[in-house]
């Protein structure tokens, strides 16, 4: 059995009391101000579907989640820096200066979409970053780099579960690293640009945090912690997060390309990332007839 999960700024009590007859369900709950849960839904073929146009068309975002699943029953939480923890594209913020986001953007677009190698992306991208002073750097954590709507939050739940986390990213070191520090990460991983005499040389230390490395270190730290996929839940945006995000037992897309958006679990396509918490909600009091 499954509870059907409504979230969104403005929830209309009429189009809930609709889901719930799409669900087969009497009984709504109000979880938050803006999070509703529709008890012990079972929607006929089709009637998901149905619900999940119509929340599309108010920008509400929808789950159908098991009953009794609770945050305490999960141990590690997975995400993606770019995007995803964070608003911004760091790599394209840092060509900005050099007056090549377009260029760069575009690059960083199609690699997103599934369209181009993400190593060799990477590398494409990274060169052209040649020359620009280290400072810059700064200048993006400083002045451009905002957390996520809902990111603190999200990361203050999963603490007071006891849920481990871990932010692997195909951006650079310099921004998880900072960010480990400032939200009291347990584990990052990220690439590392090459700097000589104060300046980016356009190229990469180590080996490249592609795809395939973003799952393997989802595999390493959850075998650390003695975990198995269903205690683990991975939030990402891009195609290079897919087989990191088929690592995990709860897979979320979040604000994501279309090819993450069908091969993943759950969508969050309005809401911030608190609402990654409203997937396991406790029992709440207030209930709607």
């Amino acid at each position: 059995m499954n509870h059907l999960v409504i979230q969104g700024e403005d929830i209309p009590t009429p189009v809930l009391k609709d889901f719930a007859k799409l669900a087969n369900t009497a009984e709504i709950e109000r979880v938050t101000a803006r999070c509703f849960r529709l008890r012990d839904a079972d929607p006929a073929p089709g009637a998901f579907a149905a619900i999940a146009a119509t929340c599309g068309s108010l920008h509400l975002d929808a789950a159908l989640v098991p009953t009794g699943r609770s945050l305490a029953d999960m141990g590690l939480v997975a995400m993606d820096m770019d995007s995803t923890l964070i608003t911004i594209e760091c790599i394209d913020e840092i060509a900005d200066f050099k007056g090549l986001r377009q260029e760069v953007a575009a690059i960083t677009a199609s690699a997103m979409r599934g369209e181009i190698d993400f190593a060799e992306s990477l590398r494409r991208r990274a060169a052209l970053l040649a020359g620009l002073p280290e400072s810059d750097l700064a200048r993006v954590y400083d002045e451009r780099l905002l957390l996520s709507p809902g990111a603190e939050t999200m990361l203050a739940g999963m603490r007071d579960a006891g849920v481990r986390t871990l932010l692997v990213s195909g951006g650079f070191r310099f921004f998880t690293e900072r960010l480990k520090t400032r939200l009291g990460l347990d584990y990052t991983l990220a690439n590392e640009l090459e700097v000589a005499n104060g300046k980016l040389t356009g190229r990469l230390l180590g080996d490249i945090v592609d795809a395939e490395a973003k799952a393997r270190e989802l595999r390493r730290v959850r075998g650390e912690l003695g975990l198995d996929n269903a205690q683990v839940i991975a939030i990402g945006d891009g195609a290079n997060d897919l087989p990191m995000l088929r690592e995990a037992g709860v897979s979320v897309a979040f604000h994501a390309r279309p090819v993450v958006r069908a091969l993943t679990r759950y969508t969050i396509n309005y809401c911030g990332l608190d609402a990654v918490l409203n997937l396991f909600a406790p029992e709440p009091a207030a209930a709607l007839r």
